[in-house]
């Protein structure tokens, strides 16, 4: 019989030298990064009751949440698929600060089905939220942590996506559109499907001027220009529509001072729709179909647990940013030193490593020497003091 114990189950992955060194490294640098920025560290568990993980997001994270019982309780639990509702719920029940909060994360989340064919269903989640604040201000912030934290992955230039799910929202409301005619209409407009959208649209008893302004979203998308064109076309949608879109051109003022972006605008990108309630971002690479980061603004995502708070923040899967990145390819570093009990060695050793050195000790009976060990220098004995010399290729 086949030995098939090493195999993992589909989409569930595992990093191996030197991929893991430089995850781990990325994460340091992260997190130097957010604490700069005044973002602290939180930790959540990596299992919850199921009804505290789903909140807001519901049944978008539903299908992707592994469950199982607690036998303590007999509660369902869920193994987390997005660390974001565990931030909300220490932001709302655990911090209760009525003051601006930054909060930080990092850490594995495990999903029942990838997010494209053959994708990875267990991803490092890193991410910052800011809860507290309901301006635009916010929002650029995050934006540009989020730009800033692609940069330091190794992301070199970033394409932008930039939308606002109120203003579908709104014009939704106005047109007192049925939960079902909306439903459709979301459908169709995230497939940019025109004639679709009419038909659906010539179902509906709307004025001629609300049939155009939910037909003409699908084609709101392109260069700065669409905001000129947006506003225009949805002249007659109110002052709701034109309060997002007032958002919308103040972030993209504040981008166009971001190095190394490229910005793209589509206001009828409804990404996380039931759950983000303003300006939605995504970044890009090219050859990558999917965004590998991606934020906005989902006010009141506490109200579940009491404290009805806005708040603003963005994720990333690190894995698959540093996909995108060329594996480390660093010249041998570290120092060899033999396997010997003579005198100061293991000093010499000790002060070493407290230098930041990496030093590899032989063992007994070992194959391989310095070179073989990824080392460039050994430890050798000379008239009776541990020195450091190259070694040679």
């Amino acid at each position: 019989m086949q030995n098939d114990r090493w195999l993992l189950p589909e989409g569930v992955e595992e990093l191996l030298p030197p991929r893991a060194a430089q995850l781990e490294a990325t994460l340091r640098r992260l997190l130097d990064l957010y604490q700069s920025w005044g973002y602290e560290l939180v930790m959540p568990p990596f299992i919850e009751f199921l009804d505290s993980l789903q909140i807001a997001t519901g049944k978008d994270l539903d299908l992707h949440t592994f469950k199982l019982t607690d036998q303590l309780t007999g509660r369902m639990m869920g193994l987390r698929s997005d660390m974001t509702p565990q931030v909300a719920r220490i932001d709302a029940h655990c911090l209760k600060r009525e003051l601006p909060t930054r909060l930080c994360y990092m850490g594995t989340v495990l999903r029942t089905l990838p997010a494209t064919h053959g994708g990875n269903r267990s991803p490092m989640q890193v991410g910052a939220e800011l809860y507290g604040h309901a301006g635009v201000e916010s929002d650029i912030e995050v934006l540009r942590l989020m730009v800033r934290t692609l940069h330091l992955a190794g992301i070199e230039h970033v394409y932008l996506d930039l939308g606002h799910v109120g203003i579908f929202r709104a014009l939704a409301a106005q047109a007192e559109l049925s939960a079902e005619h909306e439903a459709q209409l979301f459908d169709a407009l995230q497939r940019k499907a025109r004639s679709e959208i009419n038909a659906l649209l010539a179902q509906i008893d709307l004025s001629e001027s609300m049939h155009r302004m939910l037909a003409g979203l699908a084609d709101l998308h392109g260069d700065r220009a669409v905001l000129a064109q947006a506003r225009d076309m949805l002249a007659d949608a109110g002052a709701e529509v034109a309060a997002c879109l007032d958002t919308v051109e103040r972030i993209a003022e504040a981008v166009d001072g971001i190095a190394d972006t490229s910005l793209h605008f589509d206001l009828a990108e409804l990404r996380g729709y039931h759950y983000h309630t303003g300006a939605v971002f995504a970044a890009f690479v090219p050859g990558q179909g999917q965004a590998i980061a991606q934020g906005g603004r989902y006010d009141e995502i506490g109200k579940v647990f009491g404290v009805a708070r806005p708040a603003t923040g963005f994720s990333t899967d690190l894995r698959s940013v540093l996909s995108q990145v060329s594996a480390p390819n660093d010249p041998l570093r570290g120092i060899f030193a033999p396997c010997d009990e003579a005198p100061g060695l293991q000093q010499a050793i000790e002060q070493l490593r407290g230098q930041g050195e990496r030093v590899v000790q032989a063992l007994p009976g070992q194959q391989g020497g310095a070179s073989e060990m990824g080392c460039d220098r050994q430890l050798v004995q000379q008239d009776g003091q541990w020195q450091l010399e190259a070694v040679q290729g």
